[in-house]
């Protein structure tokens, strides 16, 4: 019986079970049927014992039931059906603090909404000065006769003006993630050309540096957003490419299970030092080899829209040297 699943009330049967047999037996002993009625009595009072234990537990399962569709959203509690007792009590408490729960998450919502809101109003409000700033700066390079230091300053400002520019479009895009305010576009596309696209920024920079970039990839698909997976794939890819001295190689490979989808990218680089791994993904951590310029939260923006497709990241020294970044995205939740 499901009633007897429970151990509390599996231990009150057997305990009353033993009980009925000894106090049935001393009353035969006394008197046959003084013990055939303390047995009637036994079993009555047990069978009606058990059934309200059953009624009991049949108001706890509604219970249990009310509150998950309630947490899902489905269901509200209704005040007509509570009736005097400790169970109502409890019913009344869980109400209430559902009700204070749900409160409370949709302010959270609410809140965050407002923060990706005012984060995008800032940035657009930034964005205006600094794309005057930088069409000023190209109006003043042709004003300037100096060859020597006023070109010299101009060219500092448009690439100090870019930095400010690229840092707010990168903060913004971190504070979306944050706030799960972005809605991510669930479509196949091949890995190769997942590949492809995040590399095009970068070929020109790889040429001057005389990389070579090494593809293996089997015609994987992956199932997300591509336009993300760019943003996250390329900040990667560009951190290899900074760290990869002249003339060195670049590998990106895929392969495909049961359980997940893996993309490994080396590179022939000088590695991490091994304390530094631990913190490579964090926000504005720069390691002792950073490139000029970095501002530590490329690698940090990658992982966020990583885990965001349902995937992981790793970091570590590859024994020949060099780095290696595994993602794995996984077909289930894990």
């Amino acid at each position: 019986m499901e009633l007897f699943r429970n151990s509390d009330m599996k231990q009150s049967a057997i305990f009353f079970f033993i009980f009925s047999i000894l106090v049935t037996l001393g009353g035969f002993r006394l008197q046959p049927a003084f013990g055939g009625y303390i047995a009637v009595v036994c079993l009555g009072f047990s069978i009606l014992y058990f059934y309200l234990m059953k009624q009991r537990a049949k108001k706890i399962q509604e219970i249990v039931l009310l509150i998950d569709r309630t947490l899902h959203g489905e269901e509200q509690f209704d005040f007509a059906e509570f009736k005097e007792g400790e169970l109502a009590i409890l019913r009344d408490e869980i109400y209430k603090m559902t009700l204070r729960l749900k409160g409370q998450a949709q302010q959270l919502t609410l809140d965050k909404q407002f923060l990706a809101d005012s984060l995008a109003d800032i940035s657009h409000q930034l964005k205006t000065p600094l794309t005057a700033l930088n069409l000023l700066t190209e109006r003043m390079r042709g004003c300037i006769t100096d060859a020597g230091n006023g070109r010299r300053f101009l060219k500092e400002m448009q690439e100090q003006l870019k930095r400010i520019e690229w840092l707010i479009t990168v903060l913004l895009k971190l504070s979306r993630l944050d706030a799960k305010t972005v809605s991510f576009r669930r479509e196949y596309f091949f890995v190769e050309s997942l590949i492809d696209t995040a590399l095009e920024p970068l070929l020109i920079p790889i040429e001057l540096k005389a990389q070579t970039v090494e593809i293996h990839s089997e015609g994987e698909r992956f199932l997300g957003d591509l336009a993300w997976m760019t943003e996250a794939l390329g900040n990667i890819l560009k951190n290899c490419m900074e760290h990869t001295p002249y003339g060195g190689k670049i590998e990106i490979s895929s392969k495909e299970t049961s359980l997940y989808l893996e993309l490994r990218i080396e590179d022939s680089g000088e590695g991490v030092p091994e304390e530094e791994l631990s913190h490579l993904f964090e926000r504005f951590y720069r390691g002792k080899n950073a490139a000029i310029g970095s501002a530590g939260i490329g690698l940090a923006l990658a992982k966020a829209i990583i885990v965001s497709q349902n995937g992981s990241i790793i970091a570590k020294n590859k024994t020949d040297g060099g780095m290696s970044f595994i993602l794995r995205f996984y077909k289930s939740i894990v």
